[in-house]
């Protein structure tokens, strides 16, 4: 099965060249198809589904499950700008046109897409027949901005979450924060993000826990890795300068990640290395397929993404999956993955000496690293794979069927 597709591009409408191939449905997915009334689904995204992030990852998921029970899909393109030309997409007739004469029996919108829409929901709810459900994975208010401009992206958001008829969050956090900005328990379901895409179907770690004390026990500096696109919601330059405290050859740092995201940042991460002396400690490696980013990962003592805000943060329960204590920021929904002291440590945002603490005292007492790390197998083991957790969501999702006259 294929997942078709239009964008908009600045002409007009277009087909995707040659839709999305997501999967294809083989015997035993089939199999798995129970009797229900099969859906048309318009999914409503920014650029390509194939997008290298978590929250891209997370719709592609869906998108995987929605198929295996028999429904079709139709991904909607809207185009990368800036946020005041996503808010002129609301007074485009020709999206409007494409919206309303969509043949769709329910809307699902990447909330991610919020500006573009906020009006645009008002005439859907008005004069298409489709519900309208939310994929939520973090509210962009929540992000650090300058204040005016925050209060700008908080009444917009705010406006395109009352617009809406149900939601799928990505974490009970996130869950509470629409409730919180509704004034109201919103119709929803949290349906947790996963990490087998990297083992299976099964949540089975990478490393055994006698293959993770092993490595703790090593001499030598604290291996630490940075996995993520360079962008400063991620805390980089807050690693950067714990590292420019702490004894050197105390600590390495191994850096996986785009840098074309926002460019003059990754300039920025790149001059701080430079200025506190750390070439020889820091190592970037920008974006690695998947068998290199295993084969350093497995070498690795400790994630840190000390991030100032994660809806959820896949890339903890990644990390835990090679047996990696995640050092993390301790704003928004980490904290449902990292337990302090038993799996990983919860740091304030922006202050680095608190974080370059945590990494000596790793570095200092490996009996202490590899009990977190052996934790760390652990509650990966225990988290539901992406099949559990997209068929709760996919049931949900199948309440809003329309009935069969």
């Amino acid at each position: 099965m294929v997942v078709s597709g239009w964008q908009i591009a600045d002409g007009g409408w277009q087909l995707a060249g040659g839709g999305w191939p997501i999967t294809n449905i083989t015997t035993n997915d089939a199999s798995r198809i129970t009797h229900h009334m099969p859906m048309r689904i318009g999914l409503i995204i920014y650029g390509s589904i194939d997008t290298l992030s978590g929250g891209f990852l997370y719709d592609r998921q869906l998108v995987r499950a929605l198929q295996r029970r028999g429904h079709t899909v139709q991904v909607i393109s809207f185009p990368w700008r800036g946020y005041a030309q996503h808010l002129a997409h609301n007074i485009r007739p020709d999206i409007w046109h494409r919206l309303r004469q969509a043949n769709v029996d329910l809307w699902l919108q990447d909330e991610l897409n919020h500006p573009s829409l906020v009006l645009l929901n008002r005439g859907l709810r008005r004069d298409h027949p489709a519900p309208i459900i939310s994929i939520v994975h973090h509210l962009r208010q929540d992000e650090v901005h300058p204040p005016a401009v925050r209060r700008i992206y908080r009444w917009v958001e705010n406006a395109y979450l009352r617009g809406v008829h149900g939601f799928i969050f990505n974490s009970r956090t996130t869950r509470e924060r629409v409730h919180t900005v509704l004034g109201r328990a919103a119709e929803g379901i949290v349906a947790y993000p996963a990490a087998d895409h990297l083992t299976g179907s099964r949540a089975v770690p990478f490393l055994t826990p006698d293959e993770v004390r092993a490595r703790a026990l090593e001499d030598g500096p604290l291996r630490a890795v940075f996995l993520g696109n360079l962008i400063p919601r991620k805390g980089l330059h807050t690693l950067i300068r714990a590292l420019a405290h702490l004894p050197r050859g105390s600590v390495t740092l191994d850096i996986v990640g785009r840098e074309d995201v926002d460019r003059a940042y990754s300039t920025r991460v790149r001059r701080l290395v430079q200025q506190h002396g750390l070439t020889t400690a820091v190592r970037f490696w920008g974006y690695l397929d998947q068998g290199d980013l295993h084969r350093l990962i497995r070498r690795m003592h400790l994630l840190a993404v000390p991030s100032q805000y994660e809806g959820f943060g896949i890339v903890y329960l990644e990390g835990m999956a090679f047996g990696l204590p995640a050092i993390a920021g301790n704003r928004g929904a980490a904290h449902e993955i990292v337990t302090p002291g038993e799996n990983g440590e919860l740091v304030p945002p922006e202050e680095p000496e608190v974080l370059g603490r945590h990494l000596i005292a790793l570095h200092r007492d490996r009996e202490r690293l590899s009990r977190m790390g052996i934790a760390a197998l652990e509650r990966f083991r225990r988290h539901p794979t992406w099949e559990e957790s997209m068929g709760r969501a996919v049931q949900w999702l199948e309440t809003w069927a329309p009935r069969p006259s």
